[in-house]
């Protein structure tokens, strides 16, 4: 099954989608070629023509799909959002959770994961290097994330959905979000004592927010 990340409204396209099997893996060469890449020598350092060469492709391959380099890292940051909102959903259905801070305490866990084991994901993140509006134009990438996050959090613990909820968990997004990058400035793995300190401020923060929403 392809991990392509799908189109939506708002989005820069591909150029073309890759209509056949031996497109899409070729496409898929060139976003793994680029996530590779990202972490050895950073965005600024990202070419096409380095891409192609990594990727075992012609030039002219990554032009039929992509105009330049923003695109191709924009595509590598779609498809981490992507997997990283499935991992978490696996992780839901798959662990059972007695209270919704060991939730969050899981999510924090998978980000940490995929920081330290998924190519690209450390250099892009969401997406805060190339654009903060990349997943939405409407929206910056962590509002976007919140959005996806409370969703499943909803959805497992049937929680009330408001507009105070929707504040609390963004900016327990944007906190955890900042907290975390500190904790990989200090530590490329994660220093494991911010990453605990993140752990302690998200939840502290929550629950203090879904108490009130729940008065």
């Amino acid at each position: 099954m392809s991990i392509l990340p799908a189109e939506e409204p708002g989005e820069a396209p591909l150029r073309r989608r890759p209509a056949q099997r031996r497109s899409a893996r070729r496409v898929e060469r060139m976003l793994d070629a680029c996530a590779d890449l990202l972490d050895e020598v950073g965005y600024e350092a990202l070419t096409t023509t380095r891409i192609a060469e990594r990727a075992g492709v012609a030039i002219g391959s990554v032009y039929q799909f992509f105009p330049d380099k923003r695109a191709i890292a924009q595509a590598v940051t779609r498809r981490n959002v992507e997997r990283f909102i499935s991992r978490i959903g696996h992780r839901f259905l798959s662990e059972e959770y007695a209270c919704w801070w060991d939730a969050v305490d899981a999510i924090i866990d998978e980000y940490v994961e995929m920081h330290r084991t998924v190519p690209g994901f450390r250099s892009l993140r969401f997406g805060d290097v190339v654009d903060l509006n990349l997943l939405d134009p409407a929206s910056d990438n962590n509002a976007v994330i919140a959005g996806r996050l409370r969703g499943l959090l909803l959805q497992e613990y049937g929680m009330a959905d408001s507009e105070e909820l929707d504040l609390g968990i963004l900016i327990g997004v944007e906190a955890g979000d900042a907290v975390l990058k500190l904790a990989f400035r200090r530590d490329p793995a994660g220093d494991p004592q911010v990453v605990a300190e993140a752990k302690n401020l998200i939840r502290g923060y929550l629950n203090r927010q879904f108490a009130v929403v729940s008065s």
